[in-house]
């Protein structure tokens, strides 16, 4: 897959997930914000969809391709554990920083494995697949980043995600903003005060 790693001063490493038609560029702003001193791993889709960088693909606006869906979460998984490998860095000790298509490929990965992040920011997400069994997340920490007026993600998706991976035993924080589907500075903000609470 094609990425970026930034090696830093500390033990967590960032993996970081664009949107569609995005790339390993997009979020790296995001990365040093929330912590100047993490390892950095931004990777990029391995999905075209008209030319736009996707981790997955799509039947329609807002219907997966299951089975690209499945095959892709489990690539993401492989290539995080090699990268692990190749760049020295502790895989229990990640961190999943997604927004829209990437918040929803890390969410897979959540349903997929245990044990597969230390945490999870996800911006935008949605329930990516339903009526599987899903890991223990009994020590993984999540924040969603959701817009009340994001007609993409809208807040049943949102509240649905949450429930589930409730029902998993993660512990989920949700912060809402009155913005549409874009990154807005003020889940930036929270998500960074989450992660230094969550680290202290």
């Amino acid at each position: 897959m094609k990425h970026i790693y930034q090696n830093g001063s500390k033990d967590t490493t960032f993996l970081m997930l664009h949107g569609t038609g995005g790339n390993e560029y997009d979020l790296l702003p995001i990365a040093k914000h929330i912590d100047h001193e993490a390892n950095v791993l931004s990777v990029r889709g391995n999905v075209m969809e008209y030319g736009m960088p996707r981790f997955f693909k799509r039947l329609a606006m807002g219907v997966f391709d299951m089975e690209s869906l499945i095959e892709e979460t489990h690539n993401l998984y492989d290539f995080i554990q090699d990268s692990a490998k190749q760049y020295g860095f502790n895989p229990k000790k990640v961190i999943a920083i997604g927004y829209s298509n990437g918040a929803n490929i890390a969410a897979s990965v959540l349903m997929h494995y245990d044990e597969a992040f230390d945490k999870a920011i996800l911006f935008h997400p949605m329930v990516p697949l339903r009526n599987i069994d899903l890991p223990n997340l009994k020590e993984t920490e999540i924040f969603i980043g959701a817009g009340r007026k994001d007609h993409m993600m809208p807040e049943h998706e949102v509240n649905e995600l949450t429930q589930i991976l409730q029902s998993a035993n993660a512990s989920v924080e949700v912060f809402w903003t009155d913005y549409g589907h874009q990154l807005s500075k003020e889940e930036i903000e929270a998500a960074k005060a989450w992660y230094e609470e969550q680290t202290k």
